[in-house]
Formats: structure tokens, C-alpha cells, sequence
């Protein structure tokens, strides 16, 4: 298997973005009136992140890092829960604080866990076929394009699992179009970074895969060089 110089970094990169959010998206904010989870600030470098590996790796290694994640997002959910929740002896005085801050409602962590691997495997899937379909060209519409179906994917899943019975109807609709719109946003806002990102990476790794006879099955881990 070939060697990449920067796949480690931004998978990290990927896994920790992740991490985060399984600990904060019950934070709710509020935005143009209406409330939505804090992820929306910063998730949307989880699909640029995503958007430059299936860019320059391909599908496969951009389904493998999503798989990777998941699996990471799945370990340190159940330890949240058993640190949140595991007995204290009666001296220890910051048990309540540890399961207000860990005690992540299982449902949350299982809408995230769906929302991140349905939105992912679809992000980069898009842009892997609109990249045969441009041959290569015009970065943008790849980008933008694989954004508004992978996180409208996310969204969705995310905010009726998790805040359905939560959140009246309306309001639950409404934020969902805030949350989607939002980092929709983000993503044509950094579109010059993100060009920018995907050229030195494929310098310095010398690739740029282009899926023409990849096999797309999500629940594979296969990889070719």
C-alpha cells in the first residue's frame, strides 16, 4: 500500500472534530432566533476535511477514515457514559458535575453516530462521482455540491433523532434549515482555502485519485492502490 505523508494528520484531524462534538452537540445555541445545536460552528470543517481526501485519495480511503471515526466516536461514547455514571465514593464532591458533562443522552450519541457516517459515506460519494463527471475541473461545484446532500443528510438525521419530541415541529424544521444553510455557508465561504489546501496536498503526496472503478459499497473497507 502506497505511503501518504499527511492522511495521518487529517484523519486526526477528522477523529478529533468528531470527538468534540459527541461531547458538545447537546449545547444548544441560538441562531437567527432560532436555537441549533453549537456543532454548527465548527462541523463544517469535518466535511471540508472529507472533501480533501476523497479529492486526493479517493473514495475508498475517505470510507475507511469515516469508518475509523465512527468506531472511535462509538469507544469513547460508552467511556463518556462510564465515567458519567460509574459510582464515587462519597467524598469525591464533582461526581455531578462529571455526569452533567459526560452524561451525554444516549440518543444524542446515536443520532451523531448516524448522522456522521450517512452524511459522510454521501459527502464523499458526490464528490467522487462528480469528479469523474467535471474530469477534474471546476473544484467548486464538487465542494459545495457534496456539502449541501452529505450535510443535509447529517442534519436531517441528526436533529429529528435527537431533538424530535425536543423541539416543537416548526422549530425543529426551522433549525434544521438554519443548521444546513449555515454550513452550507461555511463551506463556500472557505472554498479559496480549501482550493488552496487541495493543491499542496496533492503536491506533496504526488496523487490525485479519480474513482472510475471503485466499488462504492459503504460497508466496505477495501482500499486499492
Amino acid at each position: 500500500m502506497k505511503h501518504y505523508k499527511l492522511l495521518g494528520l487529517l484523519t486526526a484531524l477528522n477523529i478529533t472534530f468528531q470527538l468534540v462534538s459527541d461531547v458538545t452537540a447537546g449545547k444548544i445555541i441560538e441562531l437567527f432566533i432560532f436555537p441549533v445545536s453549537v456543532t454548527v460552528l465548527y462541523f463544517p470543517f469535518v466535511y471540508i476535511i472529507s472533501d480533501v481526501m476523497t479529492e486526493v485519495y479517493g473514495y475508498a480511503r475517505a470510507r475507511l477514515v469515516t469508518w475509523l471515526t465512527l468506531i472511535s466516536s462509538v469507544i469513547a461514547g460508552l467511556i463518556y457514559l462510564a465515567v458519567a455514571y460509574l459510582p464515587s465514593p462519597e467524598f469525591f464532591g464533582a461526581s455531578e458535575a462529571y455526569a452533567t458533562v459526560f452524561g451525554i443522552v444516549p440518543r444524542v450519541l446515536v443520532g451523531g453516530w448516524i448522522a456522521v457516517f450517512a452524511g459522510d459515506i454521501l459527502n464523499n460519494y458526490v464528490l467522487a462521482k462528480m469528479k469523474v463527471w467535471t474530469k477534474g475541473r471546476h473544484l467548486w461545484t464538487r465542494t459545495i455540491g457534496s456539502t449541501i446532500f452529505g450535510q443535509g443528510a447529517n442534519t436531517v438525521l441528526f436533529y429529528v433523532i435527537a431533538l424530535s419530541g425536543i423541539l416543537p415541529t416548526n422549530v425543529l424544521v426551522a433549525s434544521i434549515l438554519s443548521a444546513w444553510l449555515l454550513k452550507i455557508a461555511v463551506e463556500a465561504i472557505f472554498t479559496p482555502a480549501t482550493y488552496y489546501v487541495v493543491r499542496k496536498v496533492k503536491q506533496i503526496e504526488s496523487e490525485d485519485h479519480y474513482d472510475t472503478d471503485t466499488d462504492f459499497n459503504p460497508l466496505s473497507f477495501k482500499v486499492k492502490d
